[in-house]
């Protein structure tokens, strides 16, 4: 009877806590609100334009992002409530925050549809996926970023071609297509590295499969001789002597000189340093 009566009175005292940590926390929270209150008082949406612009240029995307949820919190329906939708997008993409950023974005286009400036939330949602986990390894060291895994490129693909096909005249479609190009470009390589890690499993069907799916899906990539050379080599180990030839002569018709692109993961030394380490693996 002892044990129930302590097990209830424990119960009750953690619901106490719980309830006061709650009252507490909204207590603070009440305190913050009323700080930022404060903090912006007597600022009109023009003020806090000035100044989230001002931020986003100093590269302040943070000061940036709070300036401008405290003006589309005070001026919901203002004038330019459109307009600061996406540019919080902007400077969560600038901030790094890649889901805020692509989610402000949808937003912006559920709620804009018909607004002059969506056809950029459906290019910046690309951006994101297009520079999505490029951190500081990638901008200053020599990797290879055809080895790593490709879902966000493949989500920016789509992301730039349903740019292209809902506004086939959008002043941002020439800068979506070359992206769409090196994106084409760095997938393929990364099915050119799948097959040759089949190669070096001794999986041959699969290396030659992957690698003629290059061939026939990414014609004009700089991979398609890389894809032939493992057609090549996995057709040879299967004893299949014509398919392995036919490989052979479309690479020396086509790359008599070999390939016009040099092969980046042992471009140069301190790519094949970068390949031995394994970290783009």
């Amino acid at each position: 009877m002892r044990l129930i009566f302590v097990k209830i009175l424990f119960i009750c005292c953690f619901g106490l806590m719980a309830s006061g940590c709650s009252s507490l926390g909204d207590l603070f929270s009440g305190d913050s609100d009323e700080k930022s209150e404060e903090k912006y008082a007597g600022w009109n949406s023009q003020k806090f334009r000035d100044e989230a612009k001002k931020a986003v240029d100093d590269g302040s995307y943070e000061k940036a992002i709070e300036l401008y949820e405290a003006l589309e919190s005070r001026y919901p329906y203002g004038q330019y409530a459109a307009q600061t939708q996406i540019d919080i997008a902007y400077a969560y993409y600038k901030n790094g925050d890649s889901e805020a950023a692509i989610a402000a974005a949808d937003r912006f286009i559920k709620t804009n549809p018909r607004n002059a400036n969506v056809d950029y939330a459906y290019y910046l949602k690309g951006l994101v996926n297009y520079n999505r986990d490029i951190g500081f390894v990638d901008r200053f060291l020599p990797t290879d970023t055809a080895q790593r895994d490709t879902s966000s490129a493949n989500t920016a693909l789509k992301n730039f071609e349903e740019l292209l096909r809902r506004y086939p005249s959008s002043r941002y479609r020439a800068d979506a297509k070359q992206r769409m190009v090196a994106l084409n470009n760095n997938i393929a390589m990364h099915e050119v590295h799948i097959a040759r890690y089949y190669l070096k499993r001794h999986a041959y069907i699969a290396a030659a499969n992957r690698a003629s799916g290059v061939v026939e899906k990414y014609q004009r990539t700089p991979a398609v001789p890389f894809a032939l050379q493992v057609m090549q080599e996995a057709y040879e180990n299967l004893g299949m002597k014509e398919l392995a030839s036919n490989s052979k002569r479309i690479y020396d018709l086509n790359y008599p000189d070999g390939p016009p692109v040099p092969d980046q993961a042992t471009a140069t030394f301190s790519n094949r340093v970068w390949d031995i380490i394994g970290f783009d693996k």
